[in-house]
């Protein structure tokens, strides 16, 4: 079992309901194999944590930028709320060292673990507000997210990583990328998508993914490493 008390003084915050806490870090998997009865994972703390993540950062960036139009406030959230930004976030926190997870997804660390950990900061932020309250959580937020906010903005990492790659592909090297599918597997349930992004007649990076988009996506961001962009 998890020191839960060792990852409340990473927070710098003492739960009036420890059980939330376990609960914010308790993945579904966990609860199917443990088989446990009255388990209860983070799935809605999950969703409530993400509630209100979208308020915190909103009030933020209206705040911090009072020029901005409405459209690059979304772009400048949705760069600071995404799986990427989250998971990074998790793992400088160190939540990977305390979740409960089956043993198969804990052997997974690949993009299936970084949607764990970007849901289980979530889930978090979920478990803050309703032990402390609107303040407890935006403090932490404030804390550990917020600070991220200035490089997304000004390395335009709100963009996405296909529409990144294409603007330096067409500004470095005149050619707009292209995607083919690369293979398809998995049940109909749970297909998984291998996705490759060419410049030109020049394969530069493969991505796999739930849906030929995602995969693209990683495929994109793989590309901008492999290119040194």
């Amino acid at each position: 079992m998890r020191n839960f008390e060792e990852f409340e003084e990473k927070l710098g915050y003492s739960f009036k309901t420890p059980e939330l806490l376990q609960m914010a870090l308790t993945h579904r998997s966990y609860i199917n194999e443990s088989r446990t009865r009255d388990g209860k994972h983070n799935e809605r703390l999950e969703f409530l944590g993400d509630a209100v993540l979208e308020l915190i950062t909103t009030e933020f960036l209206y705040a911090k930028y009072p020029n901005k139009p409405e459209g690059d406030l979304t772009s400048y959230r949705s760069g600071l709320v995404n799986t990427s930004t989250l998971a990074t976030v998790s793992l400088e926190l160190g939540v990977n060292d305390f979740l409960l997870l089956s043993k198969g997804e804990s052997k997974d660390t690949g993009r299936a673990r970084q949607y764990i950990l970007a849901n289980a900061f979530e889930a978090i932020v979920g478990a803050l507000y309703i032990d402390g309250g609107y303040d407890t959580a935006q403090k932490f937020v404030a804390k550990y997210l917020l600070p991220m906010t200035e490089d997304i903005v000004e390395k335009h990492l709100w963009r996405d990583a296909k529409s990144r790659f294409q603007e330096l592909a067409q500004e470095r090297e005149g050619i707009t990328p292209s995607y083919q599918k690369v293979s398809e597997s998995g049940p109909d349930h749970d297909r998984e998508f291998t996705m490759a992004v060419f410049l030109g007649n020049e394969e530069i990076a493969q991505g796999m993914g739930k849906s030929k988009q995602e995969a693209e996506q990683i495929a994109a961001g793989k590309a901008l490493t492999i290119k040194g962009w």
